[in-house]
């Protein structure tokens, strides 16, 4: 399988929100033909009016590909929608937080190539990373056509299981939350130093940007680009004295945070 045969046979898309939005525009920034897309959402926005894919209607019998993009509370309701897709040809992608596989088999068929998928929010901007995990009816070309359509928001990573997935999702699924939480935290210490709010939350938020976007595109690891920034008896050290405590500094604080997150996904895996 590959796009030509997508843009011949049609992708579905259930839920077009703010994950199901970014997925879209960069199909077709990629150069997959609106023509090729139909897309079930009861509340469709101005701009997914504007890009001349299908809006509701009959869809293609075999579709190449359905992506499930709705919230997990909605699943139930949603589901029904695109049952008829399933033990055939088309290719079900969910990347539903806290939906497991079985879920989809038990709606769908047991027959039904699925790909549970966990992305984040930065693929609104092209810089996601996307963790993946097939049913034993998905075949290697199902899962590179996967990546290929989840390549246009970001990085894409392959698992070994799915249980693996409550991880994922704990750690780069909500991941970014931390980080925001992280730049206001260090702005509200700018603050209180003294700093304007705009001008602490413009510091805050380039610092965390830039020293993100370093990690990722040097060879050095996240823990000598530390060392380099921190001069022995200086101002980074004092800091780090605290941050790195092992009681109550980033480490353990950020443990006992996507341990409760994983625990979350897998209480909403049993719902």
């Amino acid at each position: 399988m590959d796009m030509n045969e997508v843009a011949a046979r049609g992708l579905v898309l259930l839920g077009c929100g703010k994950m199901g939005s970014a997925m879209l525009a960069g199909w077709l920034r990629n150069g997959l033909p609106p023509e090729a897309v139909w897309v079930i959402d009861p509340y469709p926005s101005d701009w997914l009016k504007e890009q001349g894919v299908h809006i509701g209607g009959d869809l293609p019998a075999h579709p190449a590909i359905a992506i499930i993009a709705v919230k997990p509370q909605m699943m139930e309701t949603a589901l029904p929608d695109v049952r008829a897709l399933g033990n055939g040809e088309t290719l079900v992608i969910s990347i539903a937080a806290g939906t497991p596989i079985k879920t989809f088999e038990r709606v769908l068929g047991g027959g039904t190539p699925i790909i549970r998928a966990m992305p984040n929010t930065p693929a609104a901007i092209g810089r996601g990373i996307t963790a993946l995990i097939g049913n034993s009816q998905t075949r290697t070309d199902h899962m590179d056509m996967a990546e290929a359509l989840l390549w246009s928001i970001g990085q894409t990573v392959r698992l070994d299981s799915e249980d693996q997935m409550d991880a994922v999702t704990a750690l780069s699924g909500s991941g970014p939350a931390y980080v925001f939480h992280l730049i206001e935290a260090m702005a509200d210490a700018g603050v209180a130093q003294g700093l304007s709010p705009v001008l602490a939350m413009q510091l805050a938020t380039a610092t965390v940007g830039g020293a993100g976007e370093l990690a990722e595109d040097v060879d050095e690891t996240p823990a000598q680009l530390r060392v380099n920034v921190t001069s022995p008896g200086g101002t980074t050290e004092a800091a780090l004295g605290v941050l790195m405590d092992e009681e109550t500094g980033f480490r353990p604080l950020l443990r006992r945070a996507v341990d409760a997150a994983a625990a979350r996904s897998r209480e909403l895996a049993d719902e």
